[in-house]
């Protein structure tokens, strides 16, 4: 879950190398580092514990020369976070350097064997196996930086993305992938390259990319074209393809933290979501008749929604036995939601795994399944296997991921972007909503196909979701009253989330994203679950958050709550606009506007995020940055 860049070519690469590891962050943050080769082939190696900006610190005044370089920012897996574990790492000779997002599996086997050859280690990482097994590679083979990182791969089992350079051949850059996330960027003529983990830190730079596969090595030479091969030394096709990146996304645009712009993202990703595939009637303009992915160009088209992965896919979709939802924390939960929107409009069983069981459990799978793969990195090591595992058995595979290009954008047979832009904040916020917008857009288009939901029902699920966007933004303007409420609740150790049908789920993710960015221990229940042992722990000081809009179960939610509050606990309830029942029971209410129940959910979930929020930042934390945590989960 590290964040890897690199760069060769005409330019001081340390500021692109530090820019990059900015916008990398979010992968990792316990450390970080840059190695540098100037034109002297002088090997310059900066580290620092913490943040980029200890990095930069800790390079002030150094000799920050030389127009190749690679940098890290780290999650750690193996070692303590430390200067001595950072990356880059050097090898023994002190010629070569690596930097190392992923897990070594057989590092330690490694290890004993390259320490009976007399070489020595510095750190406890797999990393610094890894770069003296390449220069043990170059030793015994006598062979060129790239053919030594090829004899090395083979050796090893597990992950990895990585990029090396040999200080004695600057004009050289070796990059190579398995089974973490590398996209490679061309400068025009082949003047330049750039490495990294995702597109964000090379959008500024260059629009053509090029996606390495697993199992694939990259030799970067300035002048000449990229050059790709495999483990057995067979070339590769490169296929250059082009990335559009609102750069503006990346920044925080006067906001002190990601978390909050991307709260207040919602309504515009949420139109860019739809656009081009949600055409309501009563549709100003919003909405464009034409989406150049589809072909779909009938400027007449009103009350429908279209996707292609739905009409390209019609046959096998439609005649699908089952679906399966395979996803991980926020995703898995917006795939609950998603399992009753499939099952409610489609009438088609669903079922949800986490990603990380379903692909150690010897699961059931037929080639009639269809497994729908929920990510917002595209990225999640767990979902990735579980989808592999998946297609071998047969299953049609349907991504719903963010990141164009990513490794499960790449696997899947079909799939919906979400489209959302990137998500720099660790706590997940905009993309769970895009992810339940795809979902309600998939389960509406298969149904309509499908002939099981009612042509009524179908336009005004078009009409209401049409007007989700304008209704967040009302939610939004609740921002400074639920900033003071937050004040009341950091002395909270603990917080019971609750709610019913389709905001049950929602009551999980808001006990994620406070757990997640407060530290404060939160558990989502059923409502109606209450009473089989949470309620044991209510006392007056334990808050009780209840998703309680004025939909299907509502009666019954208004119990559970007369239930906690008789026995002193402290209720905080989001309930529809104008609710005049709760608000005689609950210490503090949230209104969000009324709408279908099974849009519910993009709205009741606005207040959580902005509470978890505020609560987090009255306690001094630093929310973009949770302790412990990473934004895209590429180990297991």
């Amino acid at each position: 879950m590290c964040g890897i860049v690199g760069y060769i070519g005409h330019r001081d690469a340390f500021d692109i190398l530090v820019k990059g590891l900015h916008r990398l962050e979010y992968r990792g943050y316990d450390s970080s580092g840059v190695a540098l080769v100037n034109g002297a082939d002088e090997l310059h190696v900066y580290k620092a514990k913490g943040k980029v900006s200890d990095l930069e610190h800790a390079a002030e005044g150094k000799d920050c020369s030389g127009t190749v370089g690679i940098a890290h920012t780290r999650w750690a897996t193996h070692g303590e976070p430390s200067v001595r574990n950072a990356h880059p790492h050097v090898s023994n000779s002190g010629n070569l350097v690596i930097v190392h997002n992923g897990i070594i599996e057989n590092f330690a086997l490694l290890r004993d064997q390259l320490k009976q050859r007399g070489f020595h280690f510095n750190s406890d990482t797999d990393t610094e196996v890894l770069v003296n097994l390449i220069e043990y590679a170059q030793q015994t083979h006598h062979c060129n930086l790239a053919e030594a990182v090829r004899h090395a791969l083979r050796k090893c089992i597990g992950a990895y993305a990585i990029a090396v350079l040999d200080q004695r051949d600057p004009h050289t850059l070796v990059a190579a992938r398995k089974g973490s996330p590398m996209v490679i960027g061309i400068g025009e003529n082949n003047s330049e390259f750039f490495i990294a983990s995702d597109a964000t830190p090379i959008a500024e730079y260059t629009k053509n990319v090029v996606y390495v596969d697993d199992e694939q090595i990259a030799v970067c030479h300035p002048g000449q074209p990229l050059d790709i091969t495999d483990l057995r030394n067979q070339h590769v096709d490169v296929s250059v393809k082009t990335i559009d990146m609102d750069l503006d996304m990346l920044d925080k645009g006067g906001f002190p933290h990601y978390m909050l712009k991307e709260i207040f993202d919602q309504p515009n990703c949420l139109r860019d979501c739809m656009r081009g595939r949600l055409f309501a009637e009563d549709d100003m303009g919003g909405n464009d008749a034409y989406d150049p992915s589809t072909g779909y160009a009938d400027p007449n088209v009103h009350n429908d929604v279209v996707l292609s992965a739905v009409r390209n896919n019609r046959d096998r979709l439609l005649s699908a036995s089952r679906f399966i939802i395979v996803a991980c924390g926020t995703s898995w939960h917006a795939g609950l939601i998603g399992k009753q929107l499939i099952e409610h409009y489609c009438k088609i069983p669903v079922e949800v795994d986490y990603a990380s069981e379903f692909r150690y459990r010897d699961p059931v799978i037929y080639p009639t399944d269809v497994v729908i793969a929920i990510s917002q990195s595209g990225e999640t090591a767990d979902t990735l296997a579980a989808i592999k595992l998946a297609k071998e058995k047969g299953a049609c595979i349907f991504g719903i991921v963010n990141a164009v290009g990513s490794s499960i954008a790449r696997e899947t047979d079909t799939g919906i972007y979400i489209h959302v832009g990137p998500e720099i904040g660790v706590a997940s916020t905009k993309a769970f909503t895009g992810q339940l917008t795809c979902l309600i857009l998939l389960a509406l288009a298969l149904g309509h196909t499908k002939g099981t939901i009612d042509e009524k029902e179908y336009v005004d699920m078009i009409h209401e979701l049409n007007a989700i966007p304008a209704k967040i933004e009302e939610v939004l303007k609740h921002n400074e009253d639920i900033r003071l409420l937050a004040r009341t609740y950091t002395y909270a150790t603990n917080f019971l989330y609750l709610g019913r049908g389709w905001n049950y789920p929602v009551a999980l993710e808001g006990a994620l994203k406070l757990k997640e960015i407060s530290y404060i221990h939160a558990e989502g229940y059923p409502a109606a679950e209450m009473k089989h042992g949470p309620i044991a722990l209510v006392d007056n000081m334990m808050p009780c958050l209840f998703v309680a809009t004025h939909h299907k179960g509502y009666e019954k939610i208004i119990s559970n709550m007369q239930e906690v509050k008789a026995r002193g606990g402290r209720i905080i309830a989001v309930v529809s606009a104008n609710d005049d029942e709760v608000s005689k029971i609950a210490d503090a209410v949230i209104e969000v506007p009324d709408t279908l129940a099974p849009l519910a959910p993009l709205l009741s979930v606005i207040p959580l995020q902005m509470l978890a929020y505020h609560i987090a930042v009255e306690k001094g934390l630093n929310v973009d940055m949770p302790r412990n945590l990473a934004k895209s989960v590429t180990v297991e």
